[in-house]
């Protein structure tokens, strides 16, 4: 599936060493799970919530959705146990943290080569450096395996020493840059979390301003944001109906032997009819995994 059409609406961090947390995201509607061997993980749990990771990823128990692992950095004492670990489990993706170059991308790809990944297994780069920032475009390019850039937007203020703020001002250059680095490559791009649960209102902004800006999605670190998440970053009925008369005019148009056609009093070329079927085919991902063991939309 092109990484364009793959939804990606809401990405749920899971930790891996909490097998209650494994367990209940197989029935949540996230589009993509995140087994996170990483921050959300205490030292002396690392070794258990890699093993709970691959089994669960494994297991092939969540259906359409994707799994990634977020593996430990790769200068730890953990990272390329995990790298060999996720090689072989099955995975879509590895999430790579505090990645700040293109050489960090290539180190960790050489690893899992060795480790015997198959060639699917693709490379999600989380971006949450000042330097990271700065280099996004050669991680962007860094491998073909490069699928996604992640923004890491908590690390990332405090290292700029930057405030949160309603409306992200002090982080809207850094993202705004990485998601033009990731578009250029043809990447997917994804916001990063939200740490106030208890902002419902904040949240919900902080939602339409990444989707206004172009983001797939949003990373999540509680289940009870995923309903929102996947209403705002989803294409609504409304958005879907206006593609698909998009789509309709225009095949009329060209077969008249016209290029361009009108359609609500607005003009329409062959790039809105490219955005107008991504918003269909996208919105018939999400109805096969919302149709998929009953999972909500």
């Amino acid at each position: 599936m092109p990484t364009s059409l793959r939804p990606r609406r809401s990405a749920l961090y899971v930790p891996g060493d909490k097998s209650r947390a494994i367990e209940k995201a197989r029935g949540l509607p996230a589009d993509t799970v995140i087994f996170d061997l990483e921050d959300a993980v205490a030292p002396a749990n690392k070794e258990l919530a890699r093993r709970q990771a691959i089994e669960a990823v494994s297991s092939r128990s969540y259906g359409r959705r994707e799994c990634v692992i977020r593996i430990n950095a790769l200068a730890s004492e953990w990272g390329h146990a995990d790298l060999a670990a996720v090689a072989k489990s099955g995975a879509d993706a590895v999430l790579l943290p505090k990645i700040e170059n293109a050489a960090m991308v290539r180190e960790a790809e050489a690893a899992l080569v060795a480790a015997g990944a198959p060639s699917e297994l693709t490379l999600w780069c989380m971006i949450e450096t000042p330097r990271g920032v700065l280099r996004a475009e050669e991680i962007a390019d860094a491998s073909p395996r490069v699928a996604c850039l992640v923004m890491g937007t908590t690390d990332l203020a405090n290292d700029l020493q930057a405030g949160h703020t309603p409306d992200r001002a002090p982080l809207l250059h850094a993202l705004s840059h990485c998601l033009l680095a990731a578009r250029a490559a043809g990447l997917a791009c994804l916001d990063g979390v939200q740490l106030d649960l208890e902002d419902e209102a904040g949240f919900e902004r902080v939602c339409r301003q990444g989707m206004a800006m172009g983001f797939d999605g949003k990373t999540l670190i509680h289940p009870k944001t995923v309903e929102t998440t996947n209403r705002i970053y989803g294409p609504s009925a409304a958005d879907i109906d206006d593609a698909r008369k998009i789509v309709a005019a225009y095949t009329t148009a060209e077969a008249a032997g016209k290029g361009v056609t009108v359609v609500d009093g607005k003009l329409v070329e062959q790039l809105h009819v490219s955005a107008a079927q991504r918003v269909i085919g996208l919105a018939e991902q999400i109805a096969l995994l919302v149709e998929e063991a009953g999972l909500a939309p």
